[in-house]
């Protein structure tokens, strides 16, 4: 039975993730913020641990405890994110380091932790979920855009660092996945942006109606499931690929990318916000 790591479980694509593997017969470790979170995970049979990324003492002790229950960890899902929304110039440096915070440093200590226990028994696997915002930034995202540019830079990275260890290093690219993910942002947004005193006022009141849409916001959403499908290939795949792009949205951006000159993509990017 291989065991999975999995944060960020307490909804969503963590929490497709971990029901479904456990269903597939995976011995699943997934991580919550709040103890409530758990209730749904430990009905199934789901081991759950409280971790939070902005805690480098929480983190320690979850992956001390994942040991503890499991004796190793084979993969590492690296799920836990959210996005903070706003113009560039409106993001006060508080919120620019709490977006860093979880989204970047706590995963990666929590990643290089499991590094350490892989080498040991000479294999792994560890999967970043990115985002197509980490392929193209889109306009007043920017903190999300930087958070996952880094987390790309820093898998990439690794990959080249852990070449011959027997650790595979893989990213899941989504697009528009449903999830709670809108929800969260918007509380991040009415903590962190001041939109009366902002010069993107007018944008920002169509970005609260698009932020509190009940269901599907954008074209070709698909659910958690499809995020799930191509983390199950690069657990299971002899040679997984260094990216597994999900969504209509990502392989079309990751094309125009290749192709369009910067200032075309650009114009496309600012029109369909």
């Amino acid at each position: 039975m291989k065991s999975i790591l999995i944060s960020g479980c307490s909804s969503g694509i963590g929490q497709c993730a971990a029901l479904m593997l456990h269903q597939r017969g995976y011995q699943v470790i997934a991580t919550v913020r709040r103890p409530e979170d758990a209730q749904p995970l430990e009905q199934a049979g789901i081991k759950t641990l409280l971790m939070d990324l902005n805690d480098s003492a929480s983190i320690h002790k979850a992956v001390e405890d994942a040991l503890s229950y499991a004796g190793q960890i084979d993969t590492l899902f690296n799920n836990a994110a959210y996005g903070q929304p706003g113009a560039v110039e409106d993001l006060s440096r508080t919120a620019l380091e709490a977006q860093f915070q979880t989204n970047v440093i706590g995963t990666q200590e929590l990643t290089n932790l499991v590094i350490r226990q892989m080498r040991q028994q000479g294999a792994g696997r560890i999967i970043y979920n990115s985002s197509v915002l980490g392929l193209v930034a889109m306009p007043y995202r920017g903190a999300y855009n930087a958070s996952k540019y880094a987390i790309e830079g820093l898998a990439d990275t690794l990959r080249l660092e852990l070449h011959g260890t027997g650790i595979y290093i893989s990213l899941i690219e989504p697009g528009p996945i449903l999830s709670r993910f809108r929800q969260n942002a918007m509380k991040q947004y009415q903590q962190h942006i001041d939109k009366d005193s902002s010069a993107h006022k007018s944008v920002y009141q169509a970005m609260e109606a698009r932020l509190t849409t009940e269901g599907p916001a954008a074209p070709f959403t698909l659910g958690p499931e499809a995020v799930v499908a191509k983390l199950i290939k690069a657990i299971e795949s002899k040679r997984p690929k260094c990216r597994y792009f999900v969504t209509f949205p990502t392989y079309l951006f990751a094309t125009l990318k290749r192709c369009l000159p910067q200032r075309l993509l650009d114009m496309l990017l600012r029109r369909i916000l």
